[in-house]
């Protein structure tokens, strides 16, 4: 009987341990499931990267043999010889140094001295066109400041163009400027007045300052107030006329 007992003892142990096992093999079976899937993506990126390296190579030789051919090409156009270039700028150029050009980047082209027609008093002057000047200034005489219906008016007189003789204008005063003249410790207030003016197809109405330009060849000096936006100054160029339908301005052409 003691012996039947031990028997099954031993029995009973060893098909403990065959179960115990078959645990452990039955829990490390989804592990290793869990590691082969990993390992499959990994080869699968691996192949991924493969690819795409191979692209990039690929790409890396298309740039480099288009750099080839645009160094090659500007090579090329750098010993083509001058006859071969076209002529049509060489054109432009020598227009413009004849003043039969008009317009540069649709700016008017005016030369160092023009003749510009004001209005009033409806006459054409000979003016001088300077960049360096902020604000257009006339040739005024006895100029005389007064009020009328509580504004404020300047009276002054021009010099006729062909005549010589005195023209008296009122126009309304529109401020002052204080100009410092070369020598000058102080600065001049001078009185602004708006004319119109026409200069080649400019026309506008613009500021003048009024100052006795008596010591000066020319009545008029035109600024940048008009310059600025609508001309450039070729020196080289030959002045245009002024365009008016005036006959005041005919008249004395």
């Amino acid at each position: 009987m003691k012996n039947i007992a031990l028997f099954f003892t031993a029995t009973t142990g060893k098909c403990a341990i065959l179960a115990l096992a078959c645990l452990m093999l039955s829990a490390c079976n989804p592990q290793a499931d869990t590691l082969s899937e990993r390992e499959a993506r990994i080869n699968a990126r691996e192949s991924e990267l493969v690819t795409l390296f191979a692209e990039l190579v690929e790409l890396k030789k298309s740039l480099e043999k288009d750099q080839a051919e645009q160094h090659s090409t500007r090579a090329k156009d750098a010993n083509t010889p001058a006859a071969d270039i076209c002529v049509c700028d060489t054109a432009g150029a020598e227009a413009s140094a004849s003043g039969s050009a008009a317009k540069v980047d649709s700016k008017t082209v005016l030369g160092a001295i023009e003749n510009v027609y004001l209005d009033p008093p409806g006459l054409e002057f000979s003016a001088r066109i300077d960049t360096g000047a902020q604000t257009s200034s006339l040739n005024a005489l006895d100029i005389v400041e007064f009020e009328r219906d509580g504004k404020p008016f300047v009276k002054f007189n021009l010099i006729h163009p062909e005549s010589g003789e005195k023209i008296q204008l009122t126009r309304r005063l529109r401020g002052h400027v204080r100009v410092k003249e070369l020598g000058d410790r102080e600065a001049l207030r001078r009185p602004v007045v708006k004319l119109r003016i026409q200069l080649a197809d400019i026309d506008e109405q613009i500021n003048f300052t009024l100052e006795n330009r008596s010591r000066f060849k020319h009545q008029v000096l035109i600024g940048r107030n008009l310059l600025q936006d609508l001309a450039v100054v070729d020196v080289s160029k030959k002045s245009a006329p002024a365009k008016s339908d005036s006959p005041a301005a005919a008249a004395v052409k």
